[in-house]
């Protein structure tokens, strides 16, 4: 290799991309920043008593979706919102699906650096997803497996 091809390619592996480039911000509520940190036994035990209705409530504030647009992602119903707020507790099973929004969100931040661009896309079709919104492909644990290898993809540069 000339020197010349030699310092090109070390100036181009110094380059940072703009999408892999981490946020400034934080986001979410003060429980969902921690829970990033948390040990999986700890998430385990926080899923298994149920999160505070306001774990939901800091999601849609993040997204910026409207509660019953975010409650049709995570597959619950106006009045189980209606009553899940009275008793300011969520189910386990309705922990864990707030939980993998979060999860899926922050991985889109990751990827795109930006929580407005991470917003942007992941409520529009992607082609990867086979014109899918992730939103909606994530309603489920295997959708939402798909949507993070599609981030992986894209923040390795491999996205098809």
């Amino acid at each position: 290799m000339s020197t010349t091809v030699k310092r090109r390619a070390s100036k181009r592996s110094k380059a940072r991309s703009v999408a892999r480039e981490r946020p400034n911000h934080k986001y979410g509520s003060p429980m969902l920043v921690s829970a990033k940190h948390l040990a999986s036994t700890q998430a385990v035990q926080r899923v298994a008593t149920g999160l505070p209705f306001r774990e939901i409530e800091a999601l849609r504030a993040e997204i910026d979706e409207p509660l019953e647009s975010l409650g049709r992602h995570l597959s619950i119903s106006r009045s189980t919102l209606q009553r899940r707020r009275a008793d300011r507790r969520l189910t386990p099973q309705e922990s864990d699906r707030v939980l993998r929004f979060c999860r899926l969100l922050r991985h889109a931040v990751s990827v795109f650096g930006d929580l407005d661009r991470a917003r942007q896309w992941l409520k529009f079709p992607q082609r990867g997803l086979g014109g899918a919104v992730p939103l909606d492909y994530a309603s489920s644990e295997v959708g939402a497996r798909e949507v993070e290898n599609l981030l992986g993809r894209i923040d390795y540069g491999v996205y098809s």
